[in-house]
């Protein structure tokens, strides 16, 4: 049996699409860029923004289909095995972020919170 090594981030068709429509809004974005944010109850919260500019220094890059979503490294332990999805309903449209790493999510579920990793030796 073949291992299969866990995909640090994975994004459905449907955010795949939102990516690039979002990006396009921008004549000066090159995509998206997925920050964590301070606030709320539970500490951190998911904030997209334009990216515009790329720095593969500070950056996880993910271009799948056209769509291009840039994420901080120093954000990416709490990310790992995250799977983006976006929806759109009647009442409202957004990124959905189903991320293994949570902790608890507040009430509201406007924020989160993830446990640091144990060092070890």
């Amino acid at each position: 049996m073949a291992m299969t090594e866990k995909q640090p981030f994975a994004l459905t068709p449907s955010a795949v699409s939102a990516i690039k429509q979002k990006t396009a809004l921008n004549p000066q974005a090159i995509g998206l860029r997925l920050t964590i944010k301070s606030t709320g109850c539970s500490g951190n919260s998911y904030k997209m923004e334009h990216a515009v500019s790329e720095d593969l220094g500070a950056d996880d890059k993910i271009a799948i289909d056209g769509a291009v979503l840039y994420i901080p490294k120093m954000h990416s332990w709490m990310l790992f095995g995250m799977e983006i999805d976006y929806a759109e309903t009647a009442m409202q449209s957004g990124f959905i972020f189903n991320n293994p790493n949570e902790a608890g999510r507040c009430g509201c579920g406007e924020s989160f919170t993830v446990n640091k990793p144990e060092k070890t030796a």
